[in-house]
């Protein structure tokens, strides 16, 4: 395993998007960044970013090990660090993502920091959108569903959403067991469909994912914030797919029961993407560390 200042000095390039912005935030020579990079790719064997006027594009290998080390870096350096007292923080910060992600898990990390003097903008959106406006500099920091593809964004895993399909105890009745495992599509086929949107995306990719094909269903309700959708399958509507954080309290409650159990959970992995050498200042740095912090609390969602 790598010195922990090497892979220190490699998440901070990783991070920021260039060698020059990574010895700002580390408080040391460009030289020394570029030194310590290259002891960590003469380890390792290969290189770990490709050089360009605009900063440091990470190869498919930094991404691989951002995703794996992060946390635990973060979490080594915070545990050696000698002053346990947190500094006051100012300034304001723009994050964006999904209303329900956001109100459910981010928006309690966000709280921590508004308490040492940040404010915080939230914006709620889809993820192309919210992409776009990081990218454009309307937002430093987007919680993302989708992985940001836009040359000038990086993203890290953050965690994994697992998707529940979950129907009220009154319809799920109505579904045979031995059918259900023979043949879903055909089984599921009466029930009304309540989406997140016309396209079906999360009920969509259920069914391709998990019994091959697009749901023949009727679609019963459209409504875009899934805990509304919730909501309505709470009152008998229809059957949808939700994460299972936004499903889990009417599951505890009875509410609705899981409809059908996949051998794999389908998961879809969530991303904190930030703009590629942008200037992180300290409650970027810090929100994005409290919310890494977080998801290691999470699990899976």
């Amino acid at each position: 395993m790598p010195p922990l200042d090497l892979l220190s000095t490699f998440l901070e390039i990783y991070r920021a998007g260039s060698l020059s912005a990574a010895a700002q935030r580390l408080g040391v020579t460009q030289p020394a960044v570029t030194g310590q990079l290259a002891r960590l790719e003469e380890k390792l064997g290969e290189p770990l970013f490709v050089r360009t006027p605009k900063g440091a594009t990470p190869t498919q290998r930094a991404a691989v090990l951002a995703s794996r080390v992060g946390v635990h870096v973060d979490g080594l350096r915070e545990a050696l660090s000698p002053d346990d007292a947190e500094p006051p923080l100012k300034g304001t910060v723009r994050v964006g993502g999904a209303a329900e992600v956001m109100t459910l898990r981010v928006l309690p990390v966000l709280a921590e920091l508004t308490a040492r003097g940040v404010t915080v903008h939230v914006t709620h959106g889809l993820a192309d959108d919210l992409l776009s406006q990081l990218a454009d500099g309307r937002l430093d920091l987007v919680v993302s569903a989708v992985r940001p593809t836009r040359q000038g964004l990086l993203a890290e895993p953050l965690v994994d959403e697992e998707f529940v399909l979950v129907a009220p105890p009154a319809l799920a009745h109505t579904v045979d067991a031995a059918r259900l495992r023979a043949e879903p599509v055909a089984a599921l086929a009466h029930l009304p469909l309540v989406a997140y949107a016309e396209e079906l995306p999360v009920v969509r990719r259920y069914w391709r994912s998990e019994f091959g094909r697009r749901p023949p269903n009727p679609v019963a309700l459209l409504v875009p914030d899934l805990r509304s959708v919730l909501a309505a399958v709470v009152a008998g509507a229809g059957v949808s797919v939700l994460p299972r954080y936004v499903a889990a309290p009417a599951l505890a409650a009875g509410e609705v029961v899981q409809l059908h159990h996949p051998e794999v959970a389908p998961l879809n992995t969530l991303y904190l993407a930030v703009r590629r050498g942008a200037p992180a200042g300290p409650a970027v740095t810090v929100l994005r560390d409290r919310l890494q912090q977080a998801a290691r609390r999470w699990s899976t969602l």
